[in-house]
């Protein structure tokens, strides 16, 4: 198997195991669920002058091994992150990215913009677990999921207050978007291989529907990537390795955006 077979096989795996544990009934009477106002990114990558950054917080990847270690609290990065960010991106999956449900939880405590919960979603149930856990955001990804399974997810996502990002990789994948859908991100990644090509957006970017706030992922370290995407007609830039790599994540954002400013 490749690697994001590999991830889903585990990922089908998890959710078997953790599902018969708490309903979709129960999580809509706990947490977050309806307690908090959903956070717009839509709104917040459309607002003049953001930097469109959404600054992710994961302690490893499967290519790259660990960036910090499990004990990296969330706080000091995710503070970091809050003032210039559009929103910020948090992974929840353990096995291959060092995350869990608590920093979802810890950055909607201490941020005041919207959050992703960055994951493999393959059950509607996670949806609902994602809402009760904070997530203003979920992402979708067209490579390990259906146009019907995208489809009733974003609808699904729509209809507890949450904003969806469909993922695509391809040409191929763009028959994925649909109008519940609300916006589409480029993963400049293969999930299959792991190597990254910015091209990759610049080549899509012209078939994004123009509703759709644009987001680019994967492959972006420098400004000057940032500027050439933003005139391609990116209005989201989704970076994470490039600040968590760093000794102090949260500083490494903050002149980062000196930098780009």
């Amino acid at each position: 198997m490749d690697i994001l077979e590999t991830i889903i096989a585990a990922k089908r795996l998890e959710v078997e195991k953790f599902k018969p544990m708490s309903s979709i009934e129960r999580f809509e009477k706990e947490g977050f669920f309806w307690q908090i106002r959903t956070r717009s990114l839509v709104q917040s990558l459309l607002l003049p002058g953001s930097t469109g950054i959404i600054a992710e917080f994961k302690r490893k990847s499967p290519s790259k091994g660990w960036f910090k270690t499990k004990e990296l609290e969330v706080e000091p990065v995710v503070v970091g992150y809050n003032k210039h960010a559009a929103g910020i991106s948090v992974l929840t999956n353990d096995e291959f990215f060092g995350g869990d449900l608590d920093d979802l939880i810890q950055t909607k405590v201490v941020s005041d913009i919207p959050v992703l919960r960055k994951d493999f979603i393959i059950d509607k149930w996670q949806i609902a677990e994602a809402k009760a856990f904070g997530a203003d955001v979920i992402l979708l990804i067209a490579a390990c999921l259906t146009k019907a399974e995208v489809k009733e997810f974003a609808a699904y996502a729509n209809s507890i207050g949450l904003e969806s990002i469909l993922e695509v990789h391809n040409e191929e994948e763009m028959r994925h978007i649909c109008d519940e859908v609300d916006m589409v991100g480029v993963n400049n990644r293969n999930l299959k291989t792991f190597e990254v090509d910015i091209n990759t957006s610049l080549q899509l970017i012209d078939k994004i529907p123009a509703g759709k706030p644009a987001i680019a992922e994967s492959g972006i370290g420098s400004v000057e990537s940032i500027i050439t995407l933003r005139n391609a007609g990116f209005k989201g830039f989704l970076m994470g390795e490039n600040f968590m790599k760093e000794e102090q994540p949260g500083k490494a954002f903050e002149n980062f955006v000196t930098e780009l400013k």
